[in-house]
């Protein structure tokens, strides 16, 4: 099934350029576009419908309450999960976060093992060492293959009774490889080991359920899903939510409070302490509705055909470097000799294409790669061959200015 592109792009006002002129935005895997949908939901959110929820007995804050709730129900579906199951979150990086000083300040000790991977986000890596300073658990790093992927036949040798938990992504967000999660979990669980997985650069693109790929803890932002940032979710099966203390003390998450103690509410309000994020719940649902409408195996197979066509005009440069796996699932970064990725960036910017330049929030892998930074192509549903068109353009305008 391919894509309407001319109707899909109209849905998105944020790729008109100031001057009118089309804009070639592919830094998707920072953060996505908006559609129309997703704006006037969280406006209508905002003005129109505004209350706030759970405490409430006016009719408004009610029904403020019910959508608040149906947007928990709708993104738990999403991913296969079931809404008691959903944390709301600002983000991914929250979420594990979360995850870090709940239940790997309960559960992790001196002697504990965390296995991650060289190409994590720093999200996946800094609560681990935070957690490290605080109670002496080890972290231990799988190595990747020759082409980017987790290598999990390391991970095999590597992975003992001493790991308590692995926590790896499940797209990477510089070299687009796609985990082998049914693998994964089966290796974590064969030594006792829970299993958190990094979804941020998975869900805009790959159908995740993250019942049927035996996942303990899945953590994922809205806003790299076409809805608003602030916002994010952890999804835990019931039994280890249940289980797990509030990180965050304050309103909307306690049972009851005395003087001389309190007792919390059930999971998972006990871990949203305070005012929620009323108004971008509504947008993550409707961005969830908006992809869902579409299609995630239609929109994969359009991201993997642009990937393809990419990586094969770079690969006809012989002054190009290429990272990554030639199936990576929507994201292609690049180094051009002799020019920086941010005077790259800035000289494309100047011609009305925008990618990523920099690190990429994953310092370790640049350092693995012998670079400081690469150049980022992240595509979205509505990217298309006039994206590609134009960046490869722009870096044959910079091969010239650079002689």
């Amino acid at each position: 099934m391919s894509l309407d592109l001319a109707k899909i792009r109209a849905d998105f006002p944020g790729l008109a350029a100031k001057d009118g002129q089309i804009w070639h935005y592919l830094d998707s895997g920072a953060t996505a576009q908006k559609p129309q949908a997703v704006i006037d939901a969280t406006v209508n959110a905002m003005g129109r419908d505004y209350a706030t929820v759970h405490r409430g007995v006016y009719a408004r804050s009610a029904n403020m309450t019910l959508a608040y709730e149906a947007a928990r129900r709708t993104v738990a579906g999403f991913i296969g999960g079931q809404e008691g199951e959903i944390v709301f979150t600002r983000g991914a990086t929250e979420a594990i976060n979360l995850v870090a000083q709940s239940w790997g300040g309960a559960h992790l000790k001196a002697g504990d093992r965390i296995l991650i991977s060289t190409l994590e986000h720093h999200s996946n890596i800094v609560p681990w060492q935070m957690l490290r300073e605080r109670t002496g658990v080890e972290i231990d790093v799988c190595p990747l293959t020759a082409d980017g992927q987790i290598d999990l036949d390391a991970a095999e040798q590597i992975l003992t009774p001493a790991h308590k938990l692995v926590a790896l992504a499940h797209v990477s967000n510089v070299l687009g490889s796609v985990l082998d999660v049914p693998r994964a979990v089966a290796l974590a669980h064969g030594v006792g080991a829970k299993i958190l997985v990094d979804g941020c650069q998975a869900v805009p693109r790959l159908a995740v359920d993250v019942a049927a790929l035996g996942v303990d803890f899945y953590a994922f932002s809205a806003h790299k899903l076409y809805g608003p940032t602030g916002i994010g979710a952890l999804w835990a099966k019931a039994e280890i939510l249940d289980a797990m203390a509030p990180w965050q003390g304050g309103g909307s998450m306690i049972d009851r409070v005395t003087f001389e103690r309190t007792t919390w509410a059930p999971a998972p309000t006990r871990f949203e302490a305070g005012t929620p994020a009323i108004v971008e719940a509504i947008g993550f649902a409707a961005a969830v509705n908006y992809v869902q409408s579409i299609g995630l195996s239609a929109i994969h197979a359009h991201e993997a055909g642009l990937v393809k066509t990419l990586r094969g005009a770079l690969q006809a440069m012989n002054d190009v470097r290429l990272f990554g796996p030639e199936d990576s699932a929507g994201i292609v970064s690049f180094a051009l000799e002799g020019v920086h990725p941010h005077d790259l960036g800035t000289i494309l910017d100047e011609a009305g294409v925008a990618i990523r330049a920099g690190h990429h929030c994953a310092q370790p892998l640049m350092d693995h790669l012998g670079v400081p930074a690469t150049a980022r192509a992240s595509f979205g549903l509505y990217s298309d061959e006039s994206d590609i068109a134009a960046l490869i353009a722009g870096i044959e305008r910079t091969k010239r200015i650079f002689g």
